[in-house]
């Protein structure tokens, strides 16, 4: 099932579509069929992306300011119940 990139001519907006063999999408944001189809990437998974992908993810959620509010909070019940 392919997957285009679209942008609408009447408001602008890029989206996604799903689009099966006969249909014809629309856009989301007006509802209007005069769409332009993209120059769409397309995606390559191998061990190496997804060992990159879940590297950055980690080092991004190690840095979220929530991730280290909840480490410093842990760290001082910790304390604070060992004494």
């Amino acid at each position: 099932m392919p997957i285009f990139d679209y942008r609408c001519r009447q408001c602008g907006h890029e989206f996604e579509a799903l689009v099966l063999k006969g249909s014809s999408p629309a856009c989301p944001s007006c509802e209007s069929r005069e769409l332009e189809q993209l120059v769409s990437g397309f995606a390559v998974s191998s061990d190496a992306t997804r060992r990159s992908n879940s590297r950055a993810a980690r080092r991004a959620q190690q840095t979220s300011r929530d991730s280290r509010d909840k480490s410093i909070a842990h760290t001082e019940y910790v304390r604070k119940h060992n004494d």
